[in-house]
């Protein structure tokens, strides 16, 4: 195919469509046709996850007796597992098995813990170690499949025709959309069949809807785009030769000691400039530029030495995962408020007055619906009103940034907890005026309609925060390090689960001294949820304004296509002037 390239440049982590004209065939695999039957398995894996997940505070302390701090940790471990574990399954993706592959054997891995779950709630009940073997399996499936999935489907949309990089920008809020309706499904079916029925029939749908959503993965087949390329090893051996080649040339500068730069991204025999999406070279993280720096060595080298010598390139793919990591850092915190939806804020709907009618009991768990139907209103509303309207201010295709949409997410935090603060306050006034303090199983005549608006400003927030995670984490990572990408961004909820945990500790501790009462009790009405959440609030605040500082001083790439320059040698000279430097858009 005969394409017309002259510059594409991404401004905001998003390519220039207007100046990018080129002669595309209609493909005959990817597109929308096959990331329709990706999102469709997703929503049923979503679908299995929350049924499971929305509810397991409830089990462990209603079925399994547990405290509701121990219960919280127990949640909040297995969440934090399960977030984390994505990593070392985006490392077998990206390194060995592939996206497809890696799916494929999650899936069965994720079919086959299910079915132990439901025999450890059944046929082999009072074994609870059994139960727990069962989850962590099911933790080890989601480290192999939530890396891969999203990015797998993103993958069906071609970077370089720009119709389809255009809806790509748009498949990240249906993706997310795909993925809410999965969730809000299970909490809304799952959950009371888990309440009326039984546990065992519960989690049985869950393992019939995973065996389902295998047999769709496979029947896609013929309709994805798969890159058949066998994997060159792990992408980190490139991170880390970039961090050795600067170390082994510290002194070096290019204008004294040095013979160059270098472009060529091959590690063939021929040193000559490749064709291809090259990363245009920024200001930032300067010291990692000595890895590219030519110097006596390599010139009399006849091929170039990966770990004294690094292109361009490959030093600007570096910039762009370590100037994801303040970014990653600064979003720990929304996470860890996110985790009270499924622990104290589930246990505080058990306390009130969930009557819908004479006939209808909305089980605690079910609450957490509202967070997907804020979600539900929410994305359409972006995608079709906000991001046209912006769009006509800013000049943006996506409206506003990926950081700027994030950091929307990230105050709307503050709000949930300050709102959730303020509720509890009410809360626990209903129950001292009703004399219901020592009864913590007494339903208080208080509607459930006070809880509605921290579970939709929960859902509005993780509209904007988490969404903008995910495209900044697909866009803004090295091509063949997008699975990783995924993962990072999965593993900041499992560090946020794991920070909570931590947050919580540390409460209890401090407010159980000197003979206190801790914040946190098996009886909500004699603790001080309220106390805890306006410590969330505070720090949440702390951490808004640590990402604000962050974002502003953040780099969006911009990539740039070149004709290849037939017989240019490696040894040429570079010298890259201030002037000629393109500006970067900041947040």
């Amino acid at each position: 195919m005969d394409n017309s390239v002259a510059s594409v440049a991404t401004q905001n982590g998003r390519e220039d469509t207007n100046k990018f004209f080129t002669a595309h065939h209609k493909p005959s695999k990817g597109g929308w046709a096959a990331a329709i039957f990706i999102i469709f398995v997703e929503m049923a894996e979503r679908f299995a996850f929350y049924g499971l997940g929305g509810n397991l505070m409830n089990y462990l302390t209603n079925v399994r007796g547990e405290p509701n701090a121990t219960a919280a940790k127990n949640v909040n471990t297995w969440s934090g597992v399960s977030a984390l574990l994505p990593l070392f399954g985006a490392f077998i993706a990206d390194s060995y098995l592939g996206r497809f592959k890696t799916i494929l054997f999650s899936s069965v891995i994720y079919f086959m813990g299910m079915i132990l779950l439901v025999l450890s709630v059944s046929v082999i009940d009072d074994h609870k170690s059994v139960f727990f073997i069962a989850l962590y399996i099911l933790a080890i499936a989601e480290g192999g499949h939530k890396p891969c999935v999203q990015t797998f489907a993103a993958d069906q949309f071609d970077d370089n025709n720009p119709e389809e990089r255009a809806a790509k920008s748009s498949f990240f809020n249906w993706w997310f959309l795909g993925i809410v309706t999965g969730a809000s499904a299970a909490i809304v079916v799952i959950i009371y069949i888990q309440e009326n029925v039984g546990w065992a029939a519960g989690f049985g749908v869950l393992a019939g809807i995973l065996a389902m959503a295998l047999i769709l993965f496979l029947v896609g087949f013929k309709k994805y785009r798969i890159d058949k390329k066998r994997t060159e090893g792990s992408p980190f051996t490139k991170v880390v030769q970039v961090i050795v080649a600067a170390a082994r040339k510290w002194r070096l500068s290019e204008t004294r000691g040095g013979r160059g730069v270098c472009y060529e991204d091959n590690d063939g025999k021929k040193l000559r400039q490749s064709r291809g999406r090259n990363i245009e070279r920024t200001n930032q993280l300067r010291f990692l530029e000595k890895a590219m720096i030519i110097d006596d060595v390599d010139c009399l080298s006849k091929q170039r030495n990966p770990w004294r010598l690094c292109s361009q390139n490959q030093v600007e793919q570096v910039k762009l995962v370590i100037r994801l990591i303040p970014i990653w850092i600064s979003c720990i915190m929304f996470f860890a408020v996110q985790q009270q939806i499924h622990t104290f804020v589930t246990k505080q709907g058990g306390t009130v007055n969930r009557s819908i009618g004479s006939h209808l009991q909305i089980p605690p768990a079910a609450l957490q619906s509202l967070v997907g139907i804020a979600i539900l209103v929410t994305i359409p509303i972006y995608d079709r009103i906000f991001v046209p309207l912006a769009w006509k201010f800013t000049g943006l295709p996506s409206g506003i940034t990926m950081l700027q949409r994030i950091g929307v997410g990230l105050f709307l935090s503050i709000l949930n907890m300050s709102v959730a603060a303020i509720v509890e306050v009410k809360r626990l006034n209903i129950a001292r005026e009703n004399g219901l303090m020592d009864s913590p199983k007494a339903t208080l005549p208080m509607s459930l309609w006070w809880l509605v608006p921290q579970y939709m400003i929960c859902g509005i927030s993780d509209a904007f925060a988490t969404v903008g995670l995910q495209e900044l984490f697909y866009d803004q990572m090295p091509e063949e390090m997008r699975s990783m990408g995924a993962a990072a961004c999965i593993s900041i909820v499992g560090v946020g689960n794991f920070i909570n945990t931590a947050i919580i500790s540390i409460v209890q501790d401090i407010s159980s001294r000197n003979g206190g009462h801790k914040w946190i009790g098996n009886n909500l009405n004699r603790s001080h949820l309220d106390y805890f959440y306006w410590t969330m609030a505070g720090l949440s605040a702390l951490n808004f304004c640590a990402y604000v500082w962050i974002a502003k001083a953040y780099v969006y790439k911009n990539v740039v296509e070149d004709e290849a320059k037939e017989d240019k040698e490696l040894t040429n000279f570079y010298d890259l002037p201030t002037g000629e430097m393109k500006s970067q858009d900041h947040v």
